[in-house]
């Protein structure tokens, strides 16, 4: 290709995020969802957290989550619901935790002839002009998790109107701290607003963390397509294996940042000039 050969590349120093953030004199930050890692916090950074009432009360409504045996099953419920909210001209805004979601989800809306706008990397240049407009009413947004955090969503008097943004969100993620994050965009401020999350026996949560289990109410509930979804019992008993996989993948995520920390501290001890 014509490419000038470079040389190889040598690690000189390295340093954790535990690491460097206590190196600073004083250290505070504020968050939404500080609360879920208070003994991380406390631990680590040796941080008092304290929960700050909202500035409003929340108006926010949770809807009752979903679960379904497949991922197919809830893809099509999650464009069925998308299109009933649709159909109330209410703003919407839908999370995914990959591009590759997003971007088959997008496939579906436009399928069913739904106008809407993704925002995930692929577009990175047009963000703050997408979440600006996510809270116009009858605007569909389909975005990864890491998009547009940060940017307010503000809401036109129709929105207001009609029940305010409705976010969904398409599956669990692996700490519920982010979970709360996206649901968190909607109901800001004391505005009107609902949130609903749908899983399946097939995410890539229960997958890693919970995959025996799982398998016991799959096999429980009936396996015609009309019947996808969990209902009754089995769906309480499912909800109760996905949020003890996610606990599993938060204890996970811990240790493995803890050893990340314990080996900076080695390092610092007894190598001081790495």
């Amino acid at each position: 290709e014509g490419l000038a050969v470079t040389a190889d590349r040598e690690t000189l120093a390295r340093m954790s995020f535990q690491r460097f953030f206590r190196m600073y004199p004083v250290l505070c930050g504020m968050t939404g969802t500080a609360s879920d890692a208070t003994i991380e916090i406390e631990k680590v950074y040796e941080r008092p957290v304290t929960v700050i009432p909202t500035n409003r009360p929340l108006a926010r409504q949770q809807w009752p989550t979903r679960v379904f045996r497949t991922l197919d099953g809830r893809w099509n419920a999650i464009v069925e619901s998308i299109q009933q909210v649709h159909a109330q001209r209410r703003p919407i805004l839908v999370g995914t935790r990959s591009i590759e979601a997003s971007e088959l989800l997008s496939s579906r809306l436009t399928a069913r002839g739904l106008p809407h706008r993704v925002l995930n990397a692929n577009f990175d240049k047009d963000e703050a002009e997408l979440v600006a407009m996510a809270g116009k009413h009858s605007t569909i947004t389909v975005a990864t998790n890491m998009a547009g955090r940060g940017t307010d969503i503000k809401l036109d008097r129709e929105s207001k109107e009609a029940g305010g943004l409705h976010v969904i969100l398409t599956e669990m993620h692996t700490a519920k701290r982010i979970d709360r994050q996206f649901i968190g965009r909607a109901g800001r401020q004391g505005d009107p607003g609902s949130a609903q999350t749908f899983v399946s026996c097939e995410d890539e949560l229960v997958k890693l963390h919970a995959k025996r289990i799982i398998r016991l109410v799959r096999g429980m509930t009936p396996s015609t397509p009309a019947q996808d979804e969990i209902s009754g019992a089995a769906r309480r008993r499912a909800l109760a294996i996905f949020r003890l996989a996610q606990r599993s993948a938060e204890a996970r995520g811990r240790r493995m940042r803890s050893e990340v920390m314990r080996q900076d501290d080695w390092i610092e001890k007894h190598l001081p000039g790495f």
